[in-house]
């Protein structure tokens, strides 16, 4: 099946460069998988407008490359220096691997070392870099990041890190100095790319000084007035400046769409206005730290609990089964009986106050909308294209597909949700919107009955004590 043609950005020695992939597509019966170039070299350009001029002039002149065969590339010669323009997602910082090592692993670099390799080893692969495959074969660390920090816990996940930076420390610059000989840099129509940089959008910074010759217009009342209100705000609304990601829910391949932190934006201004003494005190199950959660697929309705210990997530059950049950009193009623032990949550220092509360009758089960994972539905609309899928539905099933499988230490489903697998990749286009970003192409019969995999997975760990 034909995928995307992505544009990407390679941070190598000579600084950010751009150039165009195709993860792996089906074709004649075959996987293929490519870049923009020829039999020697990747072709990279200083931006996007480069590119995209680049594409232009080659397309009319003929010149081979080996994405000319690829089905998308009809489509790529018609595309704006927008379209063209990598997304932050896409941004490989290879030269700054040493650095993400230099440090405790942690969830943020753990995960852009995996996307680092994932993309490193593609070029490998893809262009014969013996050296580079046999440098990421030297450990099996490299390997170990797509289970996230999970794998990197724990006196074992200690010395696995530690391995990992010292084959970083000692043979790294191998890995930039085999990418760096492989990039080449043609030449391009500079007056031309000058006419389509253009014509492409301002950056942050041409934006930030649009806003501020309008705020010095003398016309705008109310803008004026809003900036008086808001530098007038009281020292302690700090708080209104805060990361959004601060009070986003926590997603597994990135942070929440835009769009999607926008319809909450009004809501978390008010609240965060709201005077302490007014906020609703923390209920029961935020004190012990462990979450009611709901799962519903196609089979019904099930709840069970959950909880994260140092950012790992902990579910009730043991050996990789989650306990469910159909209702929450059919939940209150097993902790009161058979739910003091012989599952991970009796580990938990709180667990004892759960118990007291099933047995005492004071035990209520009730579940925050951000808990409640709906998969029912899911891959018929993935069949049909993003279009038909809701973000913030996907991005909770997603969620929950991931934290089973880390404390399950199942590889597969984190292997599959990737960007570069052809669902992952469909995936991180819904949650992640972007204008300028290639829309995937139909059919998706395989990224459907992928993610059908990963629901029977999902169903085949549930177990009703």
């Amino acid at each position: 099946m034909a995928q995307d043609i992505v544009p990407i950005t390679l941070a190598l020695t000579e600084g950010d460069l751009v150039t165009l992939w195709a993860p792996r597509w089906r074709e004649d019966g075959e996987e293929w998988e490519a870049f923009l170039g020829d039999d020697d070299h990747v072709f990279a350009f200083a931006d996007a407008a480069d590119l995209a001029a680049w594409i232009r002039t080659s397309d009319a002149d003929g010149t081979p490359h080996d994405l000319l065969d690829h089905p998308a590339w009809s489509v790529v010669g018609g595309l704006s220096v927008d379209e063209l323009t990598p997304e932050d997602i896409q941004r490989y910082d290879v030269i700054g691997a040493p650095e993400l090592v230099a440090d405790e692993p942690d969830t943020w670099s753990v995960d852009d070392l995996a996307e680092i390799t994932a993309m490193v080893r593609s070029l490998a692969d893809v262009c014969d870099l013996g050296t580079v495959t046999e440098i990421l074969d030297s450990t099996r660390a490299f390997a170990a990041l797509v289970n996230g920090v999970t794998a990197f816990g724990g006196r074992d996940g200690a010395a696995l890190w530690t391995e990992l930076a010292d084959v970083v420390a000692e043979r790294w610059d191998e890995v930039l100095d085999a990418l760096d000989a492989l990039v080449r840099v043609p030449e391009v129509d500079t007056e031309l790319a000058a006419k389509l940089r253009a014509t492409a959008t301002p950056t942050g910074g041409d934006l930030d000084a649009a806003g501020d010759d309008l705020d010095e217009d003398p016309e705008d009342e109310s803008r004026s007035g809003s900036q008086e209100d808001a530098e007038n705000l009281p020292a302690d609304s700090d708080a209104v400046a805060a990361d959004p990601q601060d009070s986003a829910v926590s997603g597994p391949l990135a942070d929440a769409p835009d769009d999607l932190r926008a319809d909450t934006a009004g809501e978390s201004l008010h609240s965060d206005l709201v005077d302490a003494s007014e906020e609703p005190p923390p209920g029961f199950w935020e004190e012990v730290g462990i979450d009611p959660i709901s799962i519903l697929t196609s089979e019904g309705e099930v709840i069970t609990l959950r909880c994260f210990l140092d950012d790992t997530p902990v579910f009730l059950g043991k050996g990789g089964r989650i306990d469910v049950f159909p209702s929450a009193r059919a939940l209150r009623t097993w902790i009161a009986g058979d739910g003091s032990e012989g599952h991970d949550l009796a580990q938990v220092s709180t667990w004892s106050e759960v118990m007291t509360a099933a047995v005492g009758g004071d035990l209520e089960v009730e579940i925050a909308p951000e808990n409640r994972y709906v998969f029912a539905g899911l891959a018929e609309d993935l069949l049909e294209g993003p279009q038909a899928v809701d973000p913030s539905q996907l991005e909770l099933a997603v969620e929950l597909l991931l934290d089973a499988a880390d404390w399950a230490d199942d590889e597969a489903t984190r292997d599959a949700l990737a960007t570069s697998e052809s669902l992952g990749w469909l995936v991180s286009f819904v949650l992640r919107p972007d204008p300028n970003r290639l829309t995937p192409s139909p059919p998706f019969q395989r990224e459907a009955t992928r993610w059908r995999e990963l629901e029977d997975r999902l169903l085949g760990r549930l177990r009703h004590p």
